[in-house]
């Protein structure tokens, strides 16, 4: 029942050449950034990614994306990373655009065996109706579109349906995670993180604090150590090394004092 993996490197070791992979995070929120780096470090190519978003130039999902080790990607927001919109305007990668919300649920159904559900999410738009360019050619036209997909009406509103998501590996942080694998995670960063701990076969977590089993108050735990093979903890440094996507700041006081907002 002790899960606690001793390295990084260890605990991805199986990660191999077109593995797909469920990660968490929002924004920078709550990114698994040392079991990125951990894969970038294994070599790892030709992956499947499916996340909020890829990161940032330089930072999460971003390192993989930059050094060509991400082949597909299916996730909601793109903006934010260039190298992201220069591969994919460029067809070296391959992008599957899904609604917010219904890649939550995509996520979630493939964690609690349900294959496939109904969405009125995206109906009457190229998410259901297909065409969404998935690939570009090299003189930008689409070299690969989304597919038409089945609608049906229930209490008299059309509804599309979506497969669920699974993936052969997980990776995400917590903020307090105990040996048997329960997870508990902090605000923003409880928005992806426990839907791809449930999708992923394998799922791998990296912890800022371990604590022996007993001491999570059971009604506190987000993700049950269930669906977690597998979990690293981090070092203070490496839990304090939390990225700002966007710091703004207030005008300077009468004192020339400047505070974040």
């Amino acid at each position: 029942m002790d899960k606690v993996i001793q390295t990084a490197a260890e605990a991805v070791g199986d990660i191999s050449d077109h593995a797909s992979l469920a990660v968490g995070g929002f924004g920078l929120s709550g990114v698994p950034h040392v079991l990125i780096e951990a894969v970038y470090a294994r070599g790892a190519g030709g992956l499947s990614v499916v996340s909020n978003n890829c990161g940032v130039d330089g930072r999460g999902l971003g390192i993989l994306l930059a050094a060509g080790r991400i082949a597909r990607v299916t996730g909601s927001y793109i903006g934010d990373n260039k190298e992201f919109a220069r591969q994919y305007l460029g067809g070296e990668l391959e992008v599957e655009l899904v609604p917010q919300g219904t890649l939550a649920e995509r996520l979630r159904a493939g964690g609690c065996g349900i294959p496939a559900f109904y969405t009125p999410a995206g109906v009457g738009t190229q998410v259901a109706d297909g065409g969404l360019p998935r690939r570009y050619a090299p003189d930008g036209s689409a070299a690969l579109v989304s597919p038409a997909k089945e609608i049906r009406t229930f209490g008299g509103r059309d509804h599309v349906l979506e497969h669920s998501v699974t993936t052969d590996f997980a990776l995400v942080r917590a903020a307090r995670g105990d040996r048997h694998g329960n997870l508990v995670f902090n605000k923003a960063a409880r928005n992806f993180n426990p839907l791809a701990a449930m999708a992923g076969r394998v799922t791998i977590a990296e912890v800022e604090e371990l604590v022996e089993p007993g001491e999570l108050d059971p009604d506190a735990i987000h993700v049950p150590g269930v669906f977690v093979q597998r979990l690293i903890v981090l070092t203070r440094e490496q839990s304090l090394d939390k990225g700002i996507e966007r710091r703004t700041i207030s005008a300077p006081d009468e004192r020339g004092t400047v505070r974040d907002r």
